[in-house]
Order: C-alpha cells, then sequence, then structure tokens
C-alpha cells in the first residue's frame, strides 16, 4: 500500500469521524426542538407546578358600572363581577376575560391578604354551590344570584416549571460559589506550590478516582452526613453541599491544565521584579487563566443540570421554590430530578 493511499484513508476517516459526530449532534438538537418546542408556552413557562387552591372573598361591582373593555356583550360575561367565564375541556369554569372595571383583582384570602384572581383560575365553588358540570349560562347565574361579599373557591392551574427551574438555578450558583474557590485554589497549589514526587501523583491519582465514583454514591455519601447527621434535611444546601464534592475534580483537573499552559517566563519576570510568589500567583498566574477556569465552570454547570441520584437524596423532589437553605421548607427539585420523578411514577416518557 502506497503512501497516498494510507493518506487517503486517514483523511477519509478523519472527514468521516467529523461528520459522524456533526450528524449524530444534529440529530440530537432536532430531536430536542422538534418534541420539546410544541409543549413550550407561556403557561408552561410561568406557572407553578402544582394546583394551588384558596378560598377568596370578593365584592360585587356596582350594577351600572360600565365597563370599558366592551365585553359585556360576550357570553359568560358575569356583570357583578366584571369578568367573562368559559368552560374548560374538563368542564370547569374558568376566567376568560378581566375587564378594567372589575372587583376580582381587589379580591382576598380568608386571612384577608390581598389575593388577585387571574386568567385562567377556575371558579370551582361559588359559597355553599359547586360549579362542577355545569354549563356557562348556569354559572353566571349563579354569580349574580350571589351575596354581595361573595366567597368563591378558586384553583390556580399549575404544569409550568417555575420551582424547578429556580431550584436549578439555586443549586448552580450555590454549588459554583461552594466549589469553584476550593477547586481553583487546589489547582493553584498543586501547580505551583506542590512538591514533585510521589506524594503529589498519588493526591493527582485521587482527584482522577473522584472523578469516576458514580454519582448515586455521592448522593448516599450526602445523605448520611449532610442530610442526616448535620440535619440539614432533605434541602437545596444539602444538595449544593454534595454537587459541591461532585464538582471538585472536573473544576481542579481543568484549571490545573490551564495553568501549566501559562509560560514559565511570566512567573520568573514576576519574581525578578521583585514581586513574592503569593504577588506572582495572585496578579500574574491567575490574571492569565480565566479561559481555562470558565470552561471549568462551564463543564460544571453543565454536571448540575445533568444530574439526578446524587440530589433526590440530598435536595429531595418537592416542586417548591425554597425559602430557606436547610429544614424543611428547603427541599427542592432541579428540572432533572423533577422529570426522572415523573417518569418514575407514570411511566409516560411524553
Amino acid at each position: 500500500m502506497t503512501r497516498k493511499i494510507k493518506d487517503n484513508i486517514m483523511k477519509f476517516l478523519i472527514h468521516g469521524s467529523a461528520a459522524l459526530t456533526e450528524l449524530i449532534l444534529g440529530i440530537l438538537i432536532g430531536f430536542i426542538l422538534y418534541r420539546g418546542l410544541p409543549g413550550i408556552d407561556m403557561k408552561f413557562l410561568t406557572r407553578m407546578w402544582d394546583n394551588k387552591t384558596t378560598f377568596v372573598l370578593v365584592d360585587k361591582i356596582s350594577a351600572n358600572n360600565n365597563n370599558t373593555d366592551n365585553i359585556n356583550s360576550e357570553e359568560g360575561y358575569v356583570s357583578s363581577l366584571g369578568i367573562v367565564i368559559e368552560q374548560t375541556e374538563e368542564g370547569k369554569i374558568a376566567i376568560a376575560k378581566i375587564s378594567d372595571e372589575t372587583s376580582v383583582s381587589n379580591a382576598v384570602n380568608l386571612k384577608q391578604e390581598r389575593y388577585s384572581l387571574k386568567k385562567d383560575d377556575l371558579i370551582t365553588r361559588v359559597e355553599d354551590t359547586t360549579l362542577d358540570n355545569v354549563s356557562v349560562q348556569e354559572a353566571v347565574g349563579i354569580l349574580e344570584g350571589a351575596s354581595d361579599q361573595m366567597k368563591l373557591k378558586v384553583v390556580r392551574t399549575g404544569g409550568g416549571i417555575i420551582p424547578m427551574l429556580v431550584s436549578t438555578i439555586y443549586l448552580i450558583l450555590l454549588s459554583i460559589l461552594i466549589s469553584a474557590p476550593i477547586g481553583v485554589l487546589s489547582a493553584l497549589y498543586l501547580n505551583e506550590y506542590a512538591v514533585r514526587g510521589k506524594t503529589l501523583n498519588l493526591i493527582r491519582y485521587a482527584i482522577q478516582n473522584l472523578a469516576g465514583i458514580p454519582s448515586i454514591i455521592y448522593g448516599l455519601f450526602g445523605m448520611l452526613v449532610f442530610v442526616q447527621i448535620l440535619n440539614m434535611k432533605y434541602s437545596i444546601m444539602a444538595g449544593a453541599l454534595t454537587m459541591s464534592i461532585i464538582l471538585l475534580p472536573t473544576i481542579i483537573t481543568t484549571t490545573e491544565e490551564a495553568l501549566k499552559t501559562i509560560p514559565k517566563s511570566y512567573r520568573g519576570s514576576s519574581l525578578g521584579l521583585g514581586a513574592t510568589k503569593l504577588q506572582t500567583n495572585f496578579k500574574v498566574v491567575l490574571p492569565n487563566a480565566p479561559p481555562g477556569i470558565m470552561a471549568a465552570v462551564l463543564l460544571s454547570i453543565g454536571r448540575v443540570l445533568g444530574e439526578s441520584a446524587a440530589l433526590i437524596f440530598t435536595a429531595g423532589t418537592i416542586a417548591q421554590i425554597p425559602s430557606a437553605l436547610t429544614g424543611d421548607s428547603a427541599g427542592a427539585a432541579t428540572l432533572t430530578t423533577k422529570l426522572y420523578w415523573i417518569l418514575k411514577e407514570t411511566g409516560d416518557i411524553n
């Protein structure tokens, strides 16, 4: 076989491998867009996950009040509230439109706290009368005939990703905030201060082994140490601390490789001008390593986004926006853990 034929074969393999990689990437992106985009709308992006049921008190508006939206001629218009109602596919009565002259925006819950009704809220009961499987005309009559201050049972439908989206952002920020400084400083020590030898090789070998441990092992460790022993319970902080341990090998290794690419002449010039080693590291070495550090951070963000096993055991699977870092109200589900949990409960991949 001639050299020209060998070169052509290698060229074909190189170009073929690149084309195959791009094809696979294109198929993945196309699948995500094809199957994902039709299900994304503002309701999906802005709603909470669970339905929220609230009893509210609403005052009737004046009968001679003229609304400025010209919706009083539409079917389902309730003049006493200044809203238009409609029947959903499930037979529920929902608010379709709200006029400028309305009283539902001033509704209060039973604690006398402001709870303004919104479009798409379901009205399931008016005082002692339920509105299940009643027509729009019947619902209008019930609402018009209620007392001057009527008590409504309102259901605000869920099905959105806001809790998981916020929890994911919280977890990313906390994990990076904890692991990035430790990882960068550890890489700086290994590359600039540690004495070359068997001990350093052993440390690097241990770091590489940490990167290969299954995440479920980290999850069990986090559950035992952070959730139980330190009594953080299933919380955003327990999940962030667990993820920080998982991210350390990636940040240390990537940052160390970035530090190795900085020319030794930079260090020599700094030391020759009278700077100490500490000043050299923090004013010359680290300022020239941001691309590598940013690569480590981006890889870490991707790891947090894709993690499920470790977070199920530490952060929990509750679809809520955590109101604290630890404790009973600090449990949270990320986008990935919630997706996994829904699939586990329903078995429906759609």
